[in-house]
């Protein structure tokens, strides 16, 4: 007997994930990570299930998802504080960086733009 396929009879054409555009090769190796991370996730088959979790962790619960991580790390880099790369800048200039790294990372975590893959992700089991 063949093994039970939890996915369905998917393997046809019509039913292929479909490729990627775009790249952001060369950078830094650490965008080279997140990207192969989204294409994984992206060319990845997936169940009910964890498309429901994939889609709340990265970008539908505000504050606590992949998207405000990025924005931490956006109000990271841009604080001298924390980056001394930033410490040549004149003063003013490191604290016009850091207020608006700032800004990112609290726009980032704002519920309204969690909204949408909050209830993209509810909207699977109904609830």
């Amino acid at each position: 007997m063949p093994a039970h396929d939890p996915y369905g009879p998917v393997h046809t054409a019509g039913n292929a994930v479909p490729p990627l555009d775009g790249d952001l090769d060369g950078i830094h190796p650490g965008i080279d990570l997140i990207r192969d991370g989204i294409r994984l996730l992206a060319l990845d088959r997936h169940t009910l299930d964890d498309t429901q979790t994939l889609l709340a962790t990265l970008a539908g619960s505000a504050g606590a998802d992949v998207i405000a991580a990025v924005g931490h790390l956006v109000a990271r880099l841009a604080n001298a504080d924390h980056n001394p790369a930033l410490r040549a800048l004149p003063l003013d200039v490191q604290k016009q960086t850091q207020r608006h790294g700032e800004l990112a990372a609290y726009h980032l975590a704002d519920p309204d733009l969690a909204a949408h893959a909050s209830e993209a992700s509810a909207s699977i089991t109904g609830t």
